[in-house]
């Protein structure tokens, strides 16, 4: 039988801990000196295994001797079981964990997502032809461990390892192990290990390797979602930026595929102007889009319909649904206008030394009467969370703005130089009818908090009144 290892690392105030990051380079010590085993899975503690034949694939890769010379991880795409029926918070992450990862795959290899992957343990003890040597021969990716686990020497060992000063004045964490300085541990670790010239493996089986839990209220989906982006962006503006330094390291095609994912939260501008000005400008009767009649007109079209196509098609092609589809850009743009905008906030605000609020895990705990709704594909609000004010301000003021260009057009009035402006409103109300429903439809605990929609009103006012001075 295999041996089962239970750690619990010493914590201390005056020394940082590193939260997942440190906690893994811990388990890679203590590893080391109890077996020294040449290769290391990591797995999150809500998702298991769902095929005893994974490690007999990696094993065929990590052999071969084209690649293990340079072969530092095999990722397996992230799969969940409990979704339900349509995704409605498109938690899948079709893009981030299969499609993308199958291009990155044709380059250097796909980036590290956190749980199911194996790591060769050379590969986070320096580059492939840089080696960096560790403080003790026992941590060494050649050491033979010659006595059982349970000795004294071993225990002894492994309790030094783990302490929490051993890492004091040590490359852990900047040149070996799994690497600090992000949110995101998994995606900066990585990314420095491809830019050591590390390469890895995409494996993506009919059969899911790996099956795990996903949020099921929008809040925790979000939350989960603004902590990574603050992880990105601490990425991209780090001396080991994805741009400059990815470029020198890796080349310009996973520079900018790395790029992609370290920008993430910059998607808040465009969809924050979107959702906003041109609906202000309608509701004042101001054209800011081409007319029908006008050859710009159709460029604006060919750009939306060729971008949401493009999605929809790469979206289907791998076994997406239709219904699914529109839910996940539904979420792309409430990422817009919540996490994605108050991770930028948060992220500034702590780039000038403005405390924020730290590190949070993100709940899987199950609430009955929230698994009901979620199966029923219900939103779940619930929580005041000024993560929904902007969400909420937008629902308002292209719902308004809609009806308003409706009415003129019903009635006769000329609205030629609206049309855009009106379908991008009339899209947009679409992908907000959870929130109407919210806000009146519904009496449940899920439904949207009356402060947010207090709060949301008075915003939306004070928007408009400011609009029609400036329009």
């Amino acid at each position: 039988m295999p041996n089962l290892i239970y750690v619990s690392r010493e914590k201390s105030k005056t020394s940082p801990h590193h939260f997942k990051a440190g906690a893994l380079n811990v388990l890679l010590r203590v590893s080391a000196v109890m077996t020294n085993a040449p290769i290391i899975l990591t797995q999150d503690c809500d998702m298991y295994s769902n095929d005893p034949q994974t490690p007999l694939r990696i094993l065929c890769y990590f052999s071969d001797p084209a690649l293990k010379s340079n072969l530092a991880f095999i990722q397996f795409p992230q799969r969940f079981h409990g979704l339900n029926r349509d995704d409605i918070y498109a938690s899948e992450y079709k893009r981030l964990f299969k499609i993308n990862s199958m291009g990155f795959d044709g380059l250097k290899g796909p980036n590290y997502v956190g749980s199911g992957c194996f790591f060769r343990r050379r590969a986070l003890l320096g580059g492939p032809s840089t080696p960096v040597p560790p403080e003790i021969p026992e941590l060494g990716p050649d050491h033979v461990v010659r006595k059982p686990i349970i000795s004294q020497e071993i225990l002894s060992l492994a309790h030094r390892v783990a302490g929490c000063n051993y890492e004091n004045q040590t490359g852990w964490g900047s040149q070996s192990g799994f690497r600090y300085g992000s949110l995101v541990e998994d995606f900066y670790t990585g990314y420095r290990l491809q830019c050591e010239g590390w390469k890895s493996l995409f494996c993506n089986p009919e059969r899911a390797a790996f099956l795990g839990d996903v949020p099921i209220t929008l809040f925790d989906v979000l939350s989960q979602c603004k902590r990574w982006c603050i992880g990105f962006f601490e990425v991209a503006f780090s001396k080991y930026n994805t741009l400059i330094f990815g470029s020198q390291s890796m080349g310009v095609l996973m520079s900018l595929a790395y790029s992609h994912y370290a920008l993430w939260p910059i998607w808040c501008i465009p969809v924050t102007f979107y959702s906003f000005l041109p609906q202000l400008a309608l509701l004042n009767q101001v054209s800011i889009f081409p007319k029908i009649t006008e050859p710009w007109f159709f460029l604006y079209v060919f750009l939306f319909l060729g971008a949401y196509g493009q999605d929809f098609l790469d979206f289907v092609l791998d076994g997406g649904t239709v219904r699914k589809w529109w839910n996940a850009q539904r979420m792309w743009m409430i990422r817009g206008l919540s996490c994605y905008l108050f991770s930028s906030i948060e992220y500034l605000l702590k780039s000038v030394g403005i405390s924020t609020h730290g590190f949070s895990l993100t709940s899987k705990v199950v609430d009955d009467e929230q698994s009901k709704r979620y199966g029923q594909g219900i939103f779940e609000f619930g929580v005041p969370s000024p993560l929904f004010v902007p969400l909420t301000v937008a629902a308002i003021i292209n719902l308004f703005s809609f009806l308003l260009v409706l009415t003129q057009f019903f009635s006769g009035k000329n609205t030629e130089g609206l049309c855009l402006q009106m379908i991008l409103t009339g899209s947009i109300v679409l992908n907000c009818l959870p929130v109407y429903g919210a806000i009146g439809l519904r009496n449940d605990a899920g439904k949207m908090p009356t402060q947010i929609t207090i709060i949301s009103t008075f915003v939306s006012v004070a928007l408009y009144y400011a609009s029609s001075l400036c329009l």
